[in-house]
């Protein structure tokens, strides 16, 4: 009986040992994901967006790092509606959202005029439509223009930010991004390192 028992405990010892190995074996390489990427820390990853062409009320889509970014170049009527929202939004002031503090809070961006924001909706992760037109029919007489995510309804400003009672839980995040010049922007590169 006794070498029954050795057997045994033999066995579960060595399971185990190889369901930790297992463990550890799939959660480094998801840990170190969380990491951002070298060549990004350094630049190497940084890619650069021309806006020059980018016309007041138009929005372009860059990719980094496998995301849509959108970049929009906003008009002063838009600027203008913003103020109109606060009460109507989850973060007016983006104290829970993702974005770099080098940014506005309010407008989230470094320029008033340029919009950045990754092109996913916080709540599953969808791409959400740019509706930059006011009042359209299915949007309500309310809307000022901003972007909506057909999979679950989310709607979010023309500043990223999510309205109240919505699915997506934050405003859409804005990426570390700089000013090169006034016509070019580069994504992954904060603008303390610039």
């Amino acid at each position: 009986m006794s070498n029954e028992n050795g057997r045994r405990r033999f066995l579960v010892a060595a399971t185990a040992a190889l369901g930790s190995l297992g463990v550890v074996g799939a959660a480094v390489p998801l840990v170190a994901s969380w990491a951002p990427h070298t060549r990004t820390s350094v630049g190497e990853g940084a890619v650069r967006v021309d806006v020059s062409k980018l016309q007041p009320g138009q929005q372009m889509v860059a990719e980094w790092r496998g995301q849509p970014v959108f970049i929009l170049r906003r008009t002063e009527a838009i600027l203008e509606g913003l103020l109109k929202l606060t009460s109507a939004l989850a973060d007016p002031s983006s104290s829970s959202s993702v974005q770099p503090q080098y940014v506005d809070p309010k407008n989230r961006s470094i320029r008033p005029q340029i919009l950045v924001v990754i092109g996913l909706c916080t709540h599953l992760g969808c791409s959400p439509t740019f509706r930059p037109e006011v009042a359209p029919q299915d949007l309500g007489a309310d809307w000022l223009g901003g972007y909506f995510c057909p999979c679950h309804g989310s709607r979010y400003d023309l500043a990223g930010r999510v309205y109240k009672a919505q699915p997506a839980p934050l405003n859409l995040p804005v990426p570390p991004y700089m000013f090169e010049s006034d016509s070019v922007l580069v994504l992954g590169v904060d603008q303390e390192a610039g």
